[in-house]
């Protein structure tokens, strides 16, 4: 069938990408669903870093590439095969899907699937190869979703059924922004009621980890970002505090003098991630949740990981189980204690993608969604 997309044919891309156009809106092929696939009408993207990271070279993917992989829709076509999912369902995608026997599968640890990090990689559908095409030219699939399109073939673990009331714009969150940020809270780190809490960077992933700690009853929880407006969206969606990070020093003195038993680092930075750990107290943990660059080091003191029971841990996708962790954040959120929807910057067509790429960038955006069929 004829969709549109926004197809990423070379990278790195110069900013401003509203002048540079890296990603082309055009018209492409997309083949029938396969054996335990489906096809899904996509109604909502999120705009994420993990797409920027592709644009500007810091993830290397294979081009060209139809980006895209944070967003929720309705099935329209339902592959040989698969017996859980109707036409009509609305379904949130998960950028990682799973091959559902291996090991890291098999103990609730869907995230590490060998097979899905080699699809992912290779820019394929875990069942094998692409199903998209321009001109007669293959195009890969980013991170087993391209969801900056009209229509998205997807494996049937990459969708999670979700109730017919959850706006779509709203639930594309939970497969991404949500599941990291709260799944690092709740399943990596398993804060607990009374532990303290500090969390860098405030786009959606750590606005999505503030949330999840204070629902989780963390206190104080500290918002670490040097933009003054996601400070107050910090306070507003749970936050106890909110800081620039050359403020923190003077409000860990007041508030949190022995550290934090938790630290998060949302922004992909070394060096931010560093200044996460300094700030954890005895026996606590710093969890890094961005994507740094592959050749990003750490420069962190040895002994303390030792002399004071330290831990440093790793969280992709929020070390989360999509099919159970997303339907219980909805019952969080229909319980106003997740307030998902105020993490939503601005809603625009799929024609303003590179726009949408500027003002994250630039650090302005929290999270935009992408309308297909706007």
């Amino acid at each position: 069938m004829r969709i549109t997309g926004a197809v990423l044919r070379h990278a790195p891309a110069e900013a401003p990408y509203a002048e540079s156009t890296p990603l082309e809106v055009g018209s492409l092929d997309l083949s029938e669903p396969g054996p335990g696939e489906l096809l899904v009408r996509i109604e909502a993207a999120g705009v994420c870093h993990s797409d920027l990271s592709v644009i500007d070279g810091n993830r290397l993917r294979p081009t060209p590439m139809l980006l895209g992989h944070e967003a929720a829709g309705v099935v329209e076509v339902v592959g040989e095969g698969v017996r859980d999912v109707a036409v009509g369902d609305h379904v949130v995608l998960v950028y990682v899907p799973s091959c559902g026997s291996c090991r890291f599968c098999s103990s609730g640890r869907p995230a590490l699937c060998p097979a899905a990090v080699v699809a992912n990689t290779a820019g394929d559908l875990v069942g094998g190869g692409s199903r998209l095409s321009q001109e007669g030219e293959e195009v890969r699939h980013h991170l087993g979703v391209s969801a900056f399109a009209s229509h998205a073939v997807v494996d049937r673990s990459s969708a999670v059924v979700v109730d017919r009331d959850v706006p779509l714009g709203t639930a594309a969150l939970f497969g991404c922004a949500m599941l990291t940020g709260y799944g690092a809270v709740t399943r990596t780190a398993g804060v607990a009621p009374g532990e303290s809490v500090a969390v860098f960077g405030l786009g959606g992933v750590g606005l999505a980890a503030v949330m999840g700690a204070a629902a989780t009853g963390a206190w104080p929880v500290v918002a670490v970002d040097p933009v003054p407006e996601k400070q107050k969206l910090a306070l507003e969606v749970g936050a106890s505090h909110a800081c620039a990070p050359e403020q923190l020093d003077a409000l860990l003195e007041e508030i949190a003098p022995e550290r934090f038993d938790w630290a998060f680092e949302a922004v992909g930075s070394a060096r931010v991630f560093e200044a996460a750990y300094a700030v954890t107290g005895r026996g606590g943990g710093t969890v890094s949740m961005g994507l740094p660059h592959p050749s990003a080091t750490l420069q962190l003191p040895a002994l303390s990981i030792v002399a004071e029971n330290r831990r440093v841990l790793g969280s992709y996708m929020g070390s989360a189980r999509p099919a159970v962790d997303i339907p219980a954040m909805i019952g969080l959120w229909r319980a106003g204690r997740l307030p998902v929807d105020r993490l939503i910057s601005d809603e625009l067509p799929l024609r303003d993608v590179n726009r949408a790429m500027d003002e994250l960038a630039t650090g302005r955006a929290v999270r935009q969604v992408l309308r297909p069929h706007a």
